[in-house]
Order: structure tokens, then sequence, then C-alpha cells
């Protein structure tokens, strides 16, 4: 489980509109359950024509606190929208206070305990339930959990004891599959440097940031400006600093079939559950500006420097089940070399990226990266020999329900060595010509890794449990700069 780190807030905002969709078969029995049950309007909408998908949407704000609710096994048994609410949830114990809000009211009330017959009347919890709710108190990354015992009422609600569960409870034999841009004002933000600034923009002319910072619609940007230590018996004029931006514009990736798992099961005749294929992923356009200037005190093991991290809970309305993902960003800049360089170098890098783990029944969990960059020098300039090292990148961690499933660390950097006695400098500009002087020769390069690794907790989605974490591998991609021989 990820412990969630303190952050200073920035506005928590609705998550922006999308939709995509994949098919899938509903329940035959659904209509009839939906008709006798109060809750499950919603659930009737959705599902009304059997041969339409689960809907993926970013949930909207009214839904912020959405339930719902599955009884596997029993007859109507799908999941469906629910007026119960989690009224307080302790990780400790998993124990959870459920209580309802009566029609026409907005306060809740005591959700009653099962009937004497075992059967439970309509929006009562009984033992079996499998609940998936949007962030609540006690809960701050949702809650997926199945009813072990309904213990008693409280002034609050019914007070239930609960045991962890997958997806594949509530989205049986469904398909679902989405891309949800991440509302960038949703985002907490903890700064660990003092110059740090963040900067967004969304639609309705709604802008955040220092004034003059131009940020695209739906985009994250995190600017960054600090001195970094000086390599021993460098001149007072080699003072090193690393400046720049990050600018993100994040995307969760969800997919859910059902179907193949279902088949599977109807041929053998066995009672396996879980789904025939998943997805979880992040991804996204990348945009980056960052200068590299004097000697820095690198070593030949990077030495990473985080400067801000950013935490965010978008839920994702897949049909009736707010599925949460909690998704965390740590943006830093890394330096190594052998500190004898001097450079003065800065790039502009745009591209785009994805990263994740899919699922597939005869493959397991296989890895997922991609990455498209184009780069343009601004400057280079290079000084006496040696070699420096220097990333400007982001960390991005994606789970569900608190469980971090997918990791993905991407780096572009920068990277300058010279050889001999060399003094070599590139205008700004295309097409003008180096200025070298001295006796050997030096190269400038760009470059990105995009590396990361799939978890454990995937198995939240149902499938086989990952017996140890998966590597993403690492994929590498460098070009030349500029370069020079004297």
């Amino acid at each position: 489980m990820r412990k969630r780190p303190s952050r200073a807030l920035v506005p928590a905002l609705a998550a922006s509109a999308l939709f995509l969709a994949a098919g899938c078969s509903a329940d035959p029995g659904q209509s009839s359950a939906a008709a006798r049950t109060p809750d499950a309007s919603a659930s009737a909408t959705s599902t009304a024509n059997s041969d339409q998908p689960l809907a993926v949407a970013a949930a909207p704000a009214a839904a912020a606190t959405s339930t719902a609710v599955a009884r596997p096994g029993a007859a109507g048994g799908k999941a469906r929208k629910t007026s119960l609410k989690v009224k307080s949830y302790d990780s400790h114990t998993r124990r959870a206070v459920i209580s309802t809000v009566a029609k026409g009211t907005s306060s809740p009330s005591p959700t009653g305990t099962p009937t004497p017959a075992g059967t439970t009347a309509p929006g009562r919890t009984a033992v079996g339930d499998v609940i998936a709710s949007a962030p609540a108190p006690g809960a701050p990354d949702g809650l997926l959990a199945k009813v072990t015992k309904v213990i008693g009422e409280t002034a609050d609600g019914t007070e239930v004891q609960t045991a962890p569960t997958t997806l594949d409870t509530l989205l049986g034999g469904d398909d679902a599959k989405g891309t949800v841009p991440v509302d960038p004002a949703s985002f907490d933000v903890e700064r660990l440097l003092p110059d740090v600034k963040v900067s967004w923009a969304k639609t309705g002319d709604i802008h955040s940031g220092p004034e003059g910072t131009k940020v695209p619609l739906g985009s994250l940007r995190v600017d960054v400006a600090t001195k970094v230590a000086t390599a021993e018996g460098a001149p007072a004029s080699a003072d090193a600093s690393v400046s720049g931006f990050v600018q993100v514009k994040p995307e969760v990736d969800f997919s859910y079939g059902g179907g193949a798992s279902t088949a599977a099961t109807a041929s053998t005749g066995s009672t396996a559950s879980g789904p025939g294929a998943a997805y979880l992923g992040i991804s996204g356009d990348w945009t980056s500006q960052w200068a590299l200037k004097g000697r820095a005190g690198a070593t030949a093991k990077p030495v990473r420097l985080p400067f801000a991290k950013l935490h965010a809970d978008p839920v994702l309305q897949v049909g009736p089940i707010p599925v949460v993902v909690n998704l965390d960003l740590t943006c830093y800049f890394e330096i190594s070399g052998d500190g004898r360089v001097t450079v003065d170098v800065e790039q502009d890098l745009k591209g785009d990226f994805k990263a994740g783990g899919t699922f597939g029944t005869a493959a397991g969990w296989t890895p997922v990266n991609e990455s498209h960059m184009d780069s343009s020098p601004v400057r280079t300039s290079v000084t006496t020999a040696g070699s420096v090292k220097a990333a400007l990148g982001a960390q991005a961690t994606v789970g569900l329900y608190g469980a971090v499933g997918v990791t993905a660390d991407l780096a572009p950097y920068l990277r300058g060595e010279a050889a001999g006695t060399v003094t070599a400098t590139t205008p700004v500009g295309s097409g003008t010509k180096s200025d070298v002087a001295g006796s050997g020769s030096w190269a400038l390069y760009g470059g990105l890794d995009l590396s990361g690794t799939l978890q454990i907790q995937l198995a939240i989605f149902g499938t086989p449990v990952i017996q140890h974490a998966i590597p993403l591998g690492t994929l590498h991609r460098e070009w030349k700069l500029a370069d020079g021989k004297m």
C-alpha cells in the first residue's frame, strides 16, 4: 500500500470530461432485479441495451462520494449504483460503517440488518457484498472490499467487517476501456526546494501560476531553478546551476476484458474467475526545457535531487462502479560525471510517453514501454576535458484503491564529453559554426531513458498474483546535438 506524503494543498477540482469504451455482455437477469431495487435505476440505464459496453468516464463532482455494490452469486447480483455510503473506515481493523441516504434527503441513515430469511432487503448491507467506494473518511484512496461480517448498528450506520477483494468480483464478464485525462488542478503539490513554481490551465480560461506563464489546456508545469554543488577546485566563474521546467499532460489508461475469461470458464466447466485481459498505465504529452551551467561537483554514481511531489486521486466511473486511481509524480534532476568539465548547455524537448502493464491469459502480465521525443539545442558550450550528464525527469506511480501497480521513470537528459584541451561553443541558431580553441574533441548529446516496474498489486484486477516485481525494461535513446574537433 502506498503511504501518502504530506503535501501543500492545491485546489482540487473535478476531473476533465472524457469517454471511451469497449464491448461487453450484460446479465439478462439484471433488468428484473433493477425493477425490484430502488437503488438500481442508474444501473438499469447503463445496461438497458445488453449489447452496450460499460461506459468509462471521469466521475463528475457530484459522484465524489459514489458507491457501488455487487452481490456475487446472487440473482441480480451484478454491480449497481447505490445510495450506500462509507461513513468511516479503519484501515487497521478493516472495519467500515455503512450508511444510506434516504430519498429526498441529504442526511445519512443506518442501513439496517439482514432479514431473518437470510436474504437482504434493498439498500441493506449483507455478508458477501462487495463494496467499491470513492474516497471516504479513513479511505482517502477509495475502498474496494468484501463484507465478511455484519457487526451491528451504530448511530452512524451499520458496522461491518471487511476483507480485501479484487475488481473481477464487480466487473465479472464485462468489458471496459478508457483513457482518462487527469485534471491538472486536482493535484496536491509538495514543493521540496524553495524556488519551485507550479502552473496549470484548464477550460473556462482558468489559470494558476506565475503571471505570464503560458500552459496548454489540461497541462501541468513545474519550474525549478537552483544552485548545485561546484566541483572541488573549480574557479568562482564556474559556479554550477540547474534551471528549467517539466510540463506534462498526464492520462491514466485503464481497461478490463472479462469476455475471454468467461468463455474459457464455460468451455472447461470450471468456476475460475478473473479477467481475460487487463491494462493499467500512464501516458501523456511531455514538454521540457532545462539548462545546466558551470562545473558541477558530479560523481560517477548519479545523484538525484527531487524538487516537487504531486498527487491526485482521479475517480473513473466504470459503468456504475467508481474505480479510484492513485497517481503520484515526483519531479527531479540528476547529475553524474567526473567533476572536471565546465558546460553551458540548454535543450528543448517535446513528445509523448506511455508506460504500463498489460495482461493476457496466455502471456500473463507484460510491460508496455513507449516514448517519442524530438529535441533541439538552444545553446551548447563545453570547456576543458571531462564528462557530465544531467537529467530533468519525473517518476510516476499509478495504482488502484491505494495499491501501487505501475512505477515509470521518464528521464530526458543532456550529456557532454570532451578530450584534450578544448573550448568549444555553438552559438544560438541553426547553421552557425562552432568556435573551437585548443587541441582535442568534444561532443554533446541529448537522450532519454524510460524504465519502471510492474508491481504485485496489479493482482487487484483479479488476475493471477505476480510472484515478484517485473521490470518494464529500459527504453534508451540518444542523439547527437553538436560536436567538433581541433
